[in-house]
C-alpha cells in the first residue's frame, strides 16, 4: 500500500490566465456601445473648404450639371456655350443617352456652397440613375 501511494503523480501548476472573465467584461461594453452608439448624433456647421486637387488631364471634356440655390437643375454639354436649364427627369434621360454613346462618360456637379447639401445629393442620384460611373465634384481652386 505504500508502494502505490508514492507511485502517484503530484500534479503541476497550470500557469495560464483564464481569459472567462474577461470575455465576459468585452461582451457586455460590446452591448453597451452597440445600444449607446445610434444614440449619439451628432451636428455641426460644415463649410467645405476649396480644394488644392490638380484637374484630371482627360481627352474630352466633362459634362456639366449645375445646381442652382432654387434647386434648378442645368445641363452643358461640352460644345454647348451656355447650360440648359431642365427637370430632373430629362436630364436623367439626357444623361442616359449621352452614357449609352459613351461608357466613360465623366460629369461634373458643380454648385454654390450655399446650396442645401440635399438639393446635391438628388442632382447625384439623377446621374447615378443614368447610369454614369465617374462623376465628381467641382471645387474652386485654391
Amino acid at each position: 500500500m505504500i508502494s502505490g501511494i508514492s507511485r502517484r503523480k503530484r500534479r503541476k501548476l497550470k500557469s495560464e490566465i483564464n481569459v472567462v472573465p474577461y470575455i465576459d467584461v468585452m461582451l457586455v461594453l460590446l452591448i453597451i456601445f452597440m445600444v449607446t452608439a445610434p444614440l449619439l448624433t451628432l451636428s455641426f456647421e460644415v463649410d467645405l473648404p476649396t480644394s488644392n486637387a490638380k484637374a484630371l488631364e482627360s481627352r474630352q471634356d466633362p459634362v456639366i450639371v449645375s445646381v442652382r440655390l432654387d434647386g434648378q437643375l442645368s445641363l452643358k454639354l461640352p460644345e454647348a456655350k451656355e447650360p440648359a436649364p431642365m427637370d430632373a427627369a430629362t436630364l436623367q434621360a439626357q444623361l442616359g443617352a449621352l452614357a449609352s454613346q459613351d461608357k466613360g462618360l465623366r460629369v461634373i456637379v458643380a454648385a454654390d456652397k450655399a446650396v442645401a447639401y440635399e438639393k446635391v445629393v438628388a442632382a447625384m442620384d439623377v446621374i447615378k440613375a443614368a447610369k454614369i460611373e465617374k462623376v465628381g465634384l467641382a471645387t474652386d481652386a485654391h
